[in-house]
């Protein structure tokens, strides 16, 4: 862990027993108290979760909205100021650079939330592209902290703490200058976990104040410090994709199944071509999700078969802990991708039953 960077939260991790592992680069607890209490925290009361990690880039100047408008692949002329949208970045070949939220404050000043393992590449993507528009670029991913409080107790713990009506701040959307425990903070609601949540953003000598305050406020609500292993398991049970599992620079958006925040009726982004090449002539392959029928836990990499052929990868799979079964999300040949169509995932070297399932594994609990 010597050559790790450490978040601001560090110390606070250590004081709570923490396991802390190498993530990106980044030192992380995986866990606390062990990864499947700390899931059913967050779905039943709250979990509190360090993701100081992320990376943040501000987009200032009067062309921000053009840059941004080319740079991903949803349209942002739809969004009003305060809002977040989703998004994603892609290669002239329709590969996927990273995936991302835009906030924006307003017209010249978007904010781009990244994620940690693709911080640099994905700031140098942004330079490279910024061409002659008439914006500045800034990495201020070294001066921010945040922390994302998750679960349906998240409002009311997060509310004992601040002034700001937190009603007033609506599901995907965000709000500056917020007050929290005394720091100012942004805070948005986004979430990654398929609950109702908050991101809490402040200046790095000031966040270890808001998650002593919210542990304080949520101690008799149920909250926990929950670390990276749930986080997984809770944006997998939800359907929410990763990097570098369900999308990748050689994964497309279309074939990740993440064709609804990918807008090729708008005039032009980077990859746009290459999109709307793949969908006219179909997708060869798809992302879908499966279940297990034999006894067995699917990993992220293992083979997928069908009539006596690898047809393609698990990008994640679990014992889902809420749902309580063996499942899987994979990218699979076109051909095999209807529901019930039956499949086999190689484990340890002998082939598993299993079958082809909607990728809806859970319910959401967002606040709308």
């Amino acid at each position: 862990m010597e050559n790790c960077k450490k978040t601001p939260l560090f110390n606070a991790h250590q004081r709570s027993e923490g396991k802390v592992i190498d993530f990106a680069g980044w030192a992380l607890p995986v866990q606390y108290e062990g990864i499947i209490p700390e899931h059913e925290a967050v779905r039943n009361n709250a979990g509190i979760f360090d993701v100081s990690h992320m990376g943040e880039v501000e987009v200032k100047g009067p062309q921000a909205f053009d840059f941004v408008q080319n740079l991903v692949t949803n349209d942002i002329s739809t969004m009003q100021d305060g809002q977040v949208m989703y998004a994603l970045m892609c290669y002239p070949d329709g590969g996927t650079v990273d995936d991302l939220l835009v906030y924006k404050f307003n017209s010249e000043f978007f904010y781009l939330v990244i994620n940690a393992s693709n911080v640099d590449k994905d700031y140098q993507w942004m330079l490279d592209n910024k061409n002659n528009y008439n914006v500045d670029l800034k990495n201020v991913s070294d001066e921010v902290a945040e922390v994302a409080l998750q679960g349906p107790k998240a409002q009311e713990i997060l509310q004992k703490l601040t002034d700001t009506n937190l009603d007033d701040i609506k599901f995907f959307y965000n709000q500056r200058d917020v007050m929290v425990a005394g720091v100012k903070c942004l805070i948005s609601r986004t979430g990654y976990t398929g609950e109702d949540g908050f991101e809490i953003y402040a200046a790095n000598q000031d966040i270890e104040t808001v998650w002593d305050e919210l542990l304080a406020a949520g101690k008799d609500l149920g909250l926990k410090p929950t670390g990276l292993g749930c986080r997984d398991t809770l944006r997998f049970e939800a359907t929410l994709p990763l990097y570098g599992n369900e999308i990748s620079k050689d994964v497309s958006p279309l074939e990740a199944g993440l064709g609804m925040f990918v807008k090729l009726n708008k005039e032009n982004f980077i990859g746009k071509n290459a999109l709307v090449k793949q969908k006219e002539e179909g997708l060869k392959r798809k992302t879908v999700g499966f279940e297990l029928l034999d006894k067995g836990i699917p990993r992220h990499g293992y083979e997928v078969m069908a009539d006596g052929k690898v047809i393609g990868v698990v990008t994640t799979g679990y014992m889902a802990p809420t749902v309580k079964k063996s499942i899987g999300l994979a990218l699979i040949d076109a051909a095999y991708a209807e529901l019930e169509t039956p499949l086999e995932i190689i484990i340890r070297n002998k082939p598993l039953k299993a079958k082809v399932i909607s990728k809806k594994f859970l319910n959401k609990n967002y606040k709308k």
